[in-house]
């Protein structure tokens, strides 16, 4: 274990290491150490990460579990436009606490518009938790993750836990920049089965169109409401701050999944849009792509100098 992640943080300071970690030993032993640091210096514990890592920590801590929080990232991250919200929100319930908390949202088995979607929260997690009292351990399975990813990681957290020593990431990288080479091109359809360009006073016929199409695909009915209406929040974003207008497609992929994209002139001016449980009294806005992060099973953003583009994927199944 190293100092950097048993330490207890000062006031206002914000901790964000990646755990570059080879086997499920290793695993333990430095995930469990940083738990058992937190709970020997009082401080609330969060853990989210996938299902068989879970497991193997909460055997590893034994009787100190009970005074963990868990969650398994595979289903409160398959979105990963939902983790940030969920960690912040551990935090507010503590004020005036140093949280500590294992987010481990990149596994062996994600698609790469999921690890794009994850490498853009983990740098925006840098935004979001500045000047806060809050340490976030990133474990990184280096025997199993493309290299690419473990890249990536050393851009988006200013130290790295590597064997047991801690340093300073020379690859640390702005979180605006990371965001921006997120940006990826989008791979386009073999065919778009609906294709609707929209202007105000045509957001009844979007929502129209899209339920008559997820009936054809025979979509689940509590899914085919989910998907609606992120789509309407979506199309209803484009009429208010995305240029006025904008195009709605609909496909469907060979695994069953609905992708409706949506695509207008409008700006990203907060990258954390969306990704914050906006509050209740705010006037700001943001509560649409709130919406569409909780309904959707992923959330693909292009956020480019020619408009927004919102990629939603729904699943047959609630996840």
């Amino acid at each position: 274990m190293t100092d950097t992640i048993t330490t207890r943080p000062e006031a206002e300071t914000f901790i964000h290491p990646a755990l570059f970690y080879r086997d499920l030993d290793e695993y333990v032993r430095e995930t469990g150490g940083f738990v058992r640091g937190a709970l020997a210096a009082d401080e609330p514990v969060f853990v989210a990460v996938p299902t068989s890592r879970l497991d193997a920590l909460r055997q590893e801590l034994g009787a100190d579990a009970s005074a963990v929080d868990f969650a398994d990232m595979t289903e409160l991250g398959r979105n990963p436009g939902r983790i940030l919200a969920a960690l912040q929100g551990f935090a507010d319930r503590h004020p005036g606490r140093a949280a500590r908390i294992i987010g481990e949202p990149i596994w062996a088995g994600r698609s790469q518009a999921e690890i794009l979607e994850a490498t853009r929260h983990e740098a925006l997690i840098n935004t979001a938790f500045h000047e806060r009292g809050a340490t976030i351990l990133c474990p990184y399975d280096t025997s199993r993750l493309p290299s690419a990813v473990i890249a990536d990681a050393r851009r988006t957290h200013p130290t790295l836990i590597e064997d047991s020593q801690s340093l300073s990431s020379p690859a640390y990288t702005d979180a605006e920049v990371v965001c921006a080479d997120c940006d990826l091109p989008l791979p386009e359809p073999d065919a778009a089965e609906v294709c609707l360009e929209y202007a105000a006073g045509d957001l009844g016929e979007v929502r129209e169109q899209a339920d008559a199409w997820a009936r054809r695909m025979d979509l689940d009915p509590a899914r085919r409401g989910d998907l609606v209406i992120a789509i309407s929040e979506a199309a209803a974003n484009s009429v208010a701050h995305g240029g006025g207008s904008g195009t709605l497609r609909l496909w469907c992929t060979g695994s069953g999944t609905a992708i409706a994209e949506v695509r207008d002139g409008g700006r990203l001016s907060d990258p954390l849009a969306g990704r914050r449980r906006p509050a209740l009294a705010s006037s700001n806005g943001g509560r649409g792509l709130w919406m569409i992060h909780q309904l959707c099973d992923l959330v693909e953003v292009r956020a480019l100098e020619t408009g927004l583009t919102l990629r939603l994927h729904v699943s047959s199944a609630r996840v």
